[in-house]
């Protein structure tokens, strides 16, 4: 996460970098600060609350830097076996689901080859 931790922009990010993309990458769950942090540190929610928040509120890093160091990253991944004729991302592989989205209506998912639910 180094190639990661340099677009943040100082070493003293890179401990609350590590644990907001910790929990951004569960399936399933709420990716906001509180819940996060009641996964990542149940024994200290406060503390962690507050360095998630102050990561994510407060950190001056560049959105065009941290982008251009995914950009980088992924791509030359996805170079290895060959150049990129075509990158399609579908989003329907994403489960659409839960009790938090008022009025959203359940939506098919390609990775279960049907709505969430049915």
């Amino acid at each position: 996460m180094g190639w990661l931790a340099q677009a943040v922009g100082h070493a003293d990010r890179n401990v609350p970098l590590r644990s907001h993309c910790a929990g951004l990458l569960p399936d399933g769950v709420r990716k906001s600060v509180e819940p996060m942090a009641a996964r990542l540190a149940p024994d200290h929610v406060r503390s962690m609350h507050e360095s998630l928040h102050r990561f994510v509120a407060q950190s001056p890093w560049s959105d065009a830097g941290m982008l251009g160091q995914v950009r980088s990253y992924v791509l030359a991944a996805m170079q290895k076996m060959g150049p990129v004729v075509a990158w399609i991302v579908d989003e329907t592989s994403f489960v659409k689901k839960g009790t938090h989205s008022v009025g959203v209506a359940r939506q098919y998912c390609g990775r279960l080859g049907k709505k969430e639910g049915e």
